[in-house]
């Protein structure tokens, strides 16, 4: 027991000194703010780590369409520490900052139309085959064994699937629920996936898809063409001519300003919510862990107990991550079927 004890004394100690030392060199040459956002936002190549000064990426397709020399397919790789390739370049300053430009035979620089795939394209590609890898073989197997219990992973997705049914969509759409449900579960483990998938910092997982605006925004749309659709005609005379005093809505039609505006805000705050909540975790997280290295010249006392109180704070915060990506998932899930059962009101 003794030998196991000093062992395990020696793993800490030697961890401690290789942060400490970690720390020390890292300290003139790393910026907390570049550090922060180069792994919050998309980018066009997947960093893995950086090892000996050298950086290990693996280069992704870029896919450009020039508007007056056609189509480029080319790995970003050529991009790469400010490097051109056939007249493009990745911006370092100004609102494109982090995209691909061209100068034209102008000289002007001005924007490709872009199809390439980003770190968070290819995470959403990753995520997509996950969900259909888990939906098809969950039902090839209650296909073969329709009378048998399930157990283990699919018990447990059969229990998600049935608590969104029947406590989300079913009690907030009501007796139709059932031509929703589809939609609304697969939103529900489409954000559930993505979220849990980007809380894992090794490759090929860790995009910040969730947290990333266009990525909530088309969920967010989508939820507003389905409340959209399922309005029923009540829905809509409530909107543009509700039950309230004449003065309300003519001559200055008050109350169908303050209701269409209501249509718009519903999806919008399910895009921000969602944007916010991934995006401020992510952030909290590498600001924590950064300051192992930002406190390396305070001396050793406060910067070992830094170190500890960083990791500690950082597995903490991991683990509030842990459950809000499952909360945010089932909020939205939640509000946008309460949209949709408020759009299928009757009179």
């Amino acid at each position: 027991m003794r030998m196991k004890d000093n062992k395990k004394r020696s793993v800490l100690f030697l961890l401690f000194l290789i942060i400490a030392g970690l720390g020390k060199t890292m300290s003139q040459e790393v910026n907390v703010g570049e550090i922060v956002f180069s792994h919050i936002k998309d980018s066009y190549e997947w960093h893995i780590t950086q090892w000996d000064n050298k950086e290990i990426a693996i280069p992704l397709p870029v896919i450009v369409h020039s508007p007056e020399r056609g189509w480029f397919v080319f790995p970003s790789s050529e991009l790469s520490h400010g490097k051109a390739y056939n007249g493009f370049f990745i911006a370092s300053s100004g609102a494109y900052e982090g995209k691909i430009l061209e100068r034209n035979t102008a000289g002007d620089e001005i924007r490709p139309f872009d199809l390439s795939i980003t770190k968070n394209v290819l995470g959403l590609m990753l995520s997509t085959f996950i969900l259909l890898f888990i939906v098809l073989k969950l039902a090839n197997w209650y296909k073969n064994k329709p009378l048998e219990a399930p157990s283990g992973w699919k018990g447990m997705i059969e229990m998600l699937i049935l608590f969104i049914k029947d406590g989300v969509i079913k009690e907030n759409i009501g007796d139709d629920y059932l031509k929703y449900t589809t939609y609304l579960l697969t939103v529900f483990f489409f954000i559930l996936i993505n979220n849990l998938m980007g809380l894992i910092p090794i490759f090929p997982f860790g995009a910040n898809v969730s947290g990333n605006i266009a990525f909530t925004m088309v969920l967010a749309l989508s939820a507003f063409v389905v409340v959209s659709v399922a309005g029923t005609k009540h829905y809509w005379k409530e909107i543009y001519w509700p039950d309230t005093p004449l003065f309300l809505k003519f001559p200055i039609p008050i109350m169908p300003f303050v209701e269409i505006f209501g249509v718009f805000t519903k999806p919008f705050s399910l895009m921000i919510r969602l944007f916010a909540n991934i995006m401020a975790g992510h952030t909290i997280i590498l600001g924590l862990t950064c300051l192992i290295f930002v406190t390396v010249s305070l001396g050793v006392v406060v910067h070992s107990g830094m170190t500890v109180f960083s990791v500690l704070l950082t597995v903490f915060m991991n683990f509030i991550e842990l459950l809000v990506a499952c909360i945010q998932a089932y909020i939205f899930t939640m509000l946008a079927a309460v949209y949709i059962g408020q759009a299928r009101v009757r009179h």
